[in-house]
């Protein structure tokens, strides 16, 4: 399950200082305006995907890392605003959010960690886990599920699963914060999931698609560019998805 929600997009995701984004990405001041940018030093990118809705999501890995850790940052037309260090099962170790300034870390060990293991070998996973962050705010528990659909689509040679999800994100009390589902992708090439349609469960009409539409690897035009390149510029409107 992968979540964003900038100004009315993906799901539970705030964003965390572009100051510290800049300098976790290696960017600042000028280097923000260039076409392109380079992960820290130790660590090689791996992955580019263009997004609908003028986003897009690069992918690296670092030597001082854990086996199976990967970092993925997102960008919209004004830079990077979220960049989350992932585990092989993808777990949301931490993320890095911009405006307001934010840290999030999740609470381990988890009750339910999320498993891409167990969606692959079961075609379904349930997840329970808690996420703090450093601004004061009470923590999250996510509790909720992904789950296989048996379809495979090719999107730009990329082969992909296609997955149903809906979460609950709960108040230390107990009470739901939101609710949300919708329909994404996975890869068991690279471990991760990427965004698709999103809505949330009082508004199922209301849908977000950040699809994605092409995959660029090292060595190939568009690998890292800071810049998002499908919908950008036009106006935004909800896409009708049967729940």
């Amino acid at each position: 399950m992968l979540t964003y929600n900038a100004a009315g997009g993906f799901g539970r995701v705030v964003m965390k200082s572009m100051l510290i984004l800049s300098a976790l990405l290696g960017l600042s001041g000028p280097a923000m305006a260039q076409s392109a940018f380079a992960p820290p030093q130790g660590c090689t990118g791996t992955l580019t995907v263009q997004l609908r809705s003028c986003l897009v999501t690069h992918l690296w890995t670092c030597e001082a890392d854990a086996p199976g850790e990967q970092w993925i940052a997102l960008f919209g037309q004004d830079g990077p605003f979220q960049v989350r260090k992932i585990d092989a099962e993808f777990q949301w170790l931490t993320t890095y959010y911009a405006d307001p300034p934010r840290t999030e870390t999740m609470v381990q060990p988890a009750p339910d960690p999320e498993s891409l293991t167990e969606l692959f070998a079961n075609a379904d996973d349930t997840y329970d886990f808690t996420v703090e962050t450093d601004d004061g705010a009470p923590p999250e528990r996510i509790l909720g599920f992904d789950k296989l659909t048996g379809e495979t689509v090719v999107i730009d040679g990329e082969p992909l699963l296609r997955t149903e999800f809906g979460y609950d994100t709960l108040a230390p009390d107990g009470a739901i914060i939101a609710s949300r589902a919708g329909r994404q992708y996975v890869s068991e090439r690279h471990r991760i999931f990427l965004f698709g349609t999103d809505w949330d469960a009082e508004t199922p009409d209301q849908v977000f698609d950040a699809s994605p539409v092409q995959f660029i690897y090292p060595g190939e035009a568009g690998f890292f560019a800071a810049s998002p390149r499908y919908d950008c510029g036009a106006t935004m409107s909800s896409f009708a998805v049967q729940p």
